[in-house]
């Protein structure tokens, strides 16, 4: 005990003793400047997340897809297997297989032939609205009437156009500017497909609004509602022209989203729910009613967005369709 506080009394040195050592490390022995400190302490003290963890060889991946593979693969063999033993009888199981597969490759081919003359009548309709718009802004009589022969053309076999096509002859060969000429078959021939139109796509906003507002589940609204814009997009292109096939139907699809996009977007509520129906009357709603509304509202949009997508001329005479249009039909019929 005596030698240990002997140890700690307090002592007494002269600053400038070389037998005093420091005990500072050198400039050498001192450790590497952080520039920020916080961000390597934060570093340091994250949570390792999955991509910093190494998980090794993806054996569960590996064995899925040899899996899927294998099953392609021997579903593919049987069906060789059994078209081959099948032609290869020369019973009536043989002739009656042979037909069907005839029969098969003959449907694939007319579906492949389909869909590409409705590619075709897309594009056309596509190339006759911006020769329409060229035109249009050039004034161009000569140009004018090429189009709308060719309109004509696509017409020609249109029974319920019979009258307007008459009454726009009857009164062509009079017009020597451009843009009348094209303002005469926007109203003599593009209003009347533009009221079979506004039927076609009063109907199915009423359809989507009944059934997704009865509907017990939410996937089957999701499946009818594709299903029912994806039908008035191919009824609205055959009206005007196009007759599109499922591969032109989702490309006019791509073609209406990108027109809606370019148009303002889907800017609904203010339109539908704060103009037509009031705040009040969206509030004292059901959960299921208001789905079928905004579904109603969302096909009716489509269908506006279509209608300008699938018209061969640009609206000049004729006012374009307007949301409200649908909704006041629409929706005064479903409270009827």
């Amino acid at each position: 005990m005596a030698g240990d506080s002997d140890q700690r009394r307090p002592q007494a040195f002269d600053i400038d003793d070389p037998k005093l050592k420091s005990t500072m490390p050198e400039p050498d022995d001192l450790p590497p400047v952080v520039e920020n400190a916080d961000a390597a302490g934060d570093a340091d003290l994250r949570m390792p997340t999955t991509a910093d963890v190494k998980r090794g060889f993806r054996w569960g991946a590996l064995f899925i897809g040899a899996a899927f593979t294998l099953s392609g693969l021997a579903i593919g063999l049987w069906f060789e297997r059994f078209i081959s033993v099948t032609l290869a009888r020369d019973d009536w199981i043989g002739w009656v297989g042979f037909a069907l597969v005839g029969l098969m490759i003959f449907a694939a081919l007319m579906i492949i032939m389909r869909e590409l003359i409705g590619l075709f009548r897309l594009s056309r309709l596509k190339d006759l609205r911006l020769d329409a718009e060229k035109a249009l802004k050039d004034n161009d009589a000569k140009q004018a009437r090429k189009l709308t022969k060719r309109l004509g053309k696509i017409y020609q076999d249109r029974h319920d156009l019979s009258w307007a096509m008459a009454r726009f002859r009857e009164h062509d060969g009079d017009i020597l500017n451009g843009s009348e000429i094209l303002k005469l078959a926007d109203r003599e021939i593009m209003a009347v497909l533009d009221g079979h139109a506004k039927a076609l796509v009063a109907k199915a906003a009423k359809r989507v609004s009944l059934v997704t507002a009865l509907s017990p589940a939410a996937l089957l609204d999701v499946f009818y509602v594709l299903f029912e814009n994806i039908r008035l997009l191919r009824g609205l292109a055959g009206l005007y022209g196009g007759r599109p096939g499922l591969l032109g139907a989702l490309r006019l699809g791509r073609m209406v989203i990108v027109h809606i996009a370019a148009t303002g977007g889907m800017a609904l509520t203010d339109d539908l729910f704060g103009q037509f129906l009031g705040q009040d009357f969206i509030r004292r709603l059901s959960r299921r009613a208001g789905e079928g509304i905004f579904n109603g509202a969302l096909t009716a949009r489509i269908g506006i967005a279509a209608i300008d997508v699938c018209r061969p001329l640009p609206f000049i005479e004729v006012k374009p369709p307007r949301f409200r249009d649908f909704a006041v039909e629409v929706f005064k019929k479903r409270g009827s």
